[in-house]
């Protein structure tokens, strides 16, 4: 599993802005995909909403292969 980190600048980002932030997901269209095919979860929970806030601390796992913590921007 590949584990990397995000900056969050503001209080808290949707899940796919964040998806498409990191380059997971190429549009908006392929994001909402990824999460209707169960492919993501936070926090180890499986996530079916789209516009889940994710916040500091949060951690987003894509398909057991890719974990993304949310953490402060420097």
């Amino acid at each position: 599993m590949t584990n990397e980190q995000f900056g969050l600048k503001t209080e808290f980002i949707d899940l796919l802005q964040l998806l498409k932030a990191t380059g997971h997901a190429a549009t908006g269209g392929e994001a909402k995909m990824m999460v209707q095919d169960g492919l993501i979860k936070v926090n180890g929970e499986l996530e079916s909403r789209k516009r889940r806030k994710l916040r500091l601390g949060d951690e987003v796992n894509i398909d057991d292969q890719v974990l993304i913590l949310l953490e402060a921007s420097a």
